[in-house]
C-alpha cells in the first residue's frame, strides 16, 4: 500500500487507561491493516505502555480547541465545502446543533473539517472508537469524503449519549462493536438496523503480558508485620466507587491487618485521600498514581486480592466490562467487586469471584474480609478465575473480526489460503 486505508479517530493518543485500544490497533497493524491515527487531543500522561510503542502507523492531532489553530480550521473549511458530501455532511451537524447547542458541538465540526480535508487519498474508510464525540467528528468528516465509518462504543458513550444521536449515528455508519452484552442490548433498541451491531469483547492479548507469578503468599491477616495486600487499580472517578471501598475498608475489624494499594489517576484523588483521613485509614493507604504497565504488573504480582466497587454515576456513566479485571485474573489474583454494569459477564458469584451489591459498603467489607483471612479461597476463586479468562477472553478473535470488517482477511481465511 503507498499509504493508510484506514483512519482511526481517537479522543486521545496515548492513554494510559485505554490499553485496550492501543491493543487492537496493534492486531490490527499485526494483521496487514495499513492504518494511522488521527486524535482529537494530545496526551496528557506523562508515560507510555510498551504496546504503544508497538503501534508503526502515524499520529495526527487534530485541534483540541478551534481557537488554537484558527488558519488550519478555516483552511480545513476552505477545502472541505469543494468536497462532493459536504452538503449532506453540513446537513446533518445543523439538524444536530438545533439539538445541542453548544461549544463542543461546534468543536467537533471544526475538528471534522478539518480531518476531512487532511485525510490522505489512500484512506478507504474511517473508524472511531468511542461513540460519542469521536464519532460526532468521525461520521461528519466520512459524509463529507463519501467514505463509510465504522465505530466501537465501550461504556460512558452508550450510557451518556442521547437517544436521539444514538439513532443517527447507527443509522449512518456501516458497522459497530461493543464490548458487552449489556451496551449490545441497548444498543439494539436504539438502532434502525441491529443485524449491523457485533459484540466483541476486548480480551487479552496473552501473548504480550508477563506470565503470572509461580505463587502467592498464604496471607491471612493476622500478622501485623505482614498484611494482606489489597489492590485496586482503575480512574479515580464517581463510577468506579472508591468512597464505597475505603468506607468499606475503614469496617474491618481490627484485628486484620492490610494495606491498600490503588494505581490511577483521576480528579477525585484529593477527596479520596482526605476521606481516607477521615476514616482514620489514611496511614494503611497507598496512592500510586498513574503508573506503567511494567509498574502496574509489579502491583499486581505482590498483592493478594483485587477489588473494583464500580458503581453507575449521577450523571448515567458506568463501567463496560474493566479490562482489569481480566488482567488481575491472568495473572492468578481472586476478585471482589460488584454487580452492576457488564462485570457480571465475566465473574459469576462463588465461581470465580466474589460479587455484591454496588454502593453497598457493608456487604464489600464481608466479602474483603472473607477473601482476606482465607488463602485457599482465594487460590481456588483466582484459579477459577484465570481459566475463565484464557478460555473466554483472548482478543484474538475480537481483532481478527474487525480486522476482516476493515476489508483485511481474516486469519483463519488467510491461513486456509497459505
Amino acid at each position: 500500500m503507498s499509504g493508510p486505508r484506514v483512519a482511526v479517530v481517537l479522543k486521545g493518543w496515548p492513554r494510559l487507561s485505554e490499553t485496550f485500544i492501543a491493543q487492537e490497533i496493534a492486531g490490527l497493524e499485526a494483521r496487514g491493516v495499513a492504518l494511522e491515527i488521527w486524535s482529537m487531543r494530545r496526551p496528557t500522561d506523562k508515560l507510555r505502555h510498551p504496546v504503544h510503542d508497538r503501534v508503526i502507523g502515524r499520529t495526527v492531532y487534530l485541534p483540541e480547541y478551534l481557537k488554537d489553530d484558527p488558519v488550519r480550521v478555516l483552511r480545513g473549511w476552505l477545502k472541505a465545502r469543494r468536497l462532493p458530501g459536504y452538503a449532506a455532511a453540513r446537513a446533518k451537524f445543523l439538524a444536530d446543533l438545533r439539538r445541542d447547542r453548544t461549544a463542543n458541538r461546534m468543536r467537533r465540526w471544526g475538528q471534522a473539517l478539518v480531518l476531512a480535508a487532511e485525510l490522505p487519498d489512500s484512506v478507504e474508510r474511517l473508524y472511531a472508537h468511542f461513540l460519542h464525540t469521536p464519532a460526532s467528528v468521525t461520521r461528519y468528516a466520512a459524509t463529507m469524503r463519501s467514505l463509510p465509518w465504522s465505530v466501537s462504543a465501550h461504556a460512558k458513550d452508550i450510557w451518556t449519549s442521547e437517544p436521539w444521536e444514538i439513532t443517527g449515528k447507527l443509522a449512518d455508519c456501516a458497522w459497530l462493536t461493543t464490548c458487552t452484552a449489556q451496551g449490545l442490548e441497548r444498543l439494539r433498541t436504539l438502532a434502525p438496523d441491529p443485524d449491523r451491531l457485533q459484540l466483541v469483547y476486548h480480551g487479552l492479548d496473552f501473548g504480550h503480558l508477563p506470565s503470572p507469578p509461580a505463587g502467592r503468599p498464604t496471607r491471612d491477616g493476622s500478622d501485623p508485620n505482614d498484611p494482606v495486600v489489597i489492590l485496586s487499580i482503575g480512574r479515580k472517578v464517581e463510577k468506579k466507587g472508591y468512597d464505597d471501598l475505603l468506607k468499606a475498608l475503614a469496617q474491618l475489624p481490627r484485628t486484620l491487618h492490610w494495606r491498600f494499594e490503588h494505581v490511577g489517576g483521576g480528579g477525585l484523588g484529593d477527596a479520596l485521600k482526605a476521606q481516607a483521613v477521615q476514616l482514620e485509614i489514611a496511614d494503611r493507604c497507598h496512592w500510586l498514581g498513574a503508573q506503567s504497565q511494567k509498574q502496574v504488573f509489579a502491583a499486581l504480582a505482590r498483592a493478594d486480592l483485587f477489588v473494583l466497587a464500580s458503581k453507575r454515576a449521577g450523571d448515567g456513566d458506568q463501567d463496560g466490562l474493566p479490562n482489569v479485571l481480566m488482567e488481575a485474573a491472568h495473572q492468578g489474583l481472586p476478585i471482589v467487586s460488584t454487580r452492576t454494569a457488564a462485570i457480571p459477564e465475566f465473574i459469576e458469584d462463588t465461581v470465580n469471584g466474589l460479587l455484591v451489591p454496588p454502593a453497598a459498603p457493608e456487604e464489600l467489607a464481608v466479602a474483603l474480609e472473607l477473601l482476606a483471612r482465607d488463602p485457599a479461597m482465594r487460590r481456588r476463586l483466582a484459579a477459577a478465575a484465570a481459566h475463565t479468562v484464557r478460555t473466554r477472553f483472548s482478543y484474538e478473535a475480537g481483532v481478527d473480526w474487525i480486522a476482516g470488517a476493515l476489508g483485511q482477511p481474516r486469519l483463519a481465511q488467510a491461513r486456509a489460503a497459505e
